[in-house]
């Protein structure tokens, strides 16, 4: 897989490892009532055809920067192929090639995705990447790349 994105992703990377803690010296940060997180497009069980494009809502909250300590706010993490159930929220999100860091605020990606099917959700991140108390996150969909 790879994103196609320019160089605020390749600094919100670095930002994001600079920003790195072990998660059992942080709090994770409440989420406001009603909050949640969303994905605008694709939409569940589209089939679609290389680099998808995935736009990200948010309702409730506002986006910020990774590193950013401001109340009700966030930033987008992409989890692909991993099952939202028997997640551990009380970590910071990792990244790798599964977990992929919007630590910018970026609010899309143009991914270029093997063919098959994906399964995808978003995670918002508190400054510190640990996701909030309660898990602000989007129902998952799946999409199928051809």
């Amino acid at each position: 897989m790879r994103i196609r994105q320019s160089l605020p992703y390749a600094a919100s990377a670095a930002l994001c490892a600079a920003l790195a803690l072990p998660a059992w010296a942080q709090d994770r940060t409440p989420a406001p009532e009603g909050a949640r997180a969303y994905i605008i497009s694709p939409e569940d069980g589209a089939t679609v055809s290389g680099p998808v494009t995935v736009r990200f809502g948010l309702e409730g909250m506002g986006v910020a920067p990774a590193g950013t300590e401001a109340p009700h706010t966030g930033h987008h993490h992409l989890i692909l192929d991993v099952p939202q159930e028997g997640y551990d929220f009380s970590v910071a999100v990792p990244a790798d090639d599964n977990h992929i860091h919007f630590g910018g605020g970026q609010t899309e990606v143009v991914l270029d995705l093997p063919a098959g099917t994906h399964r995808m959700w978003l995670l918002l991140g508190d400054a510190m990447h640990l996701p909030h108390a309660p898990p602000v996150m989007s129902e998952p969909i799946t999409v199928t790349v051809e």
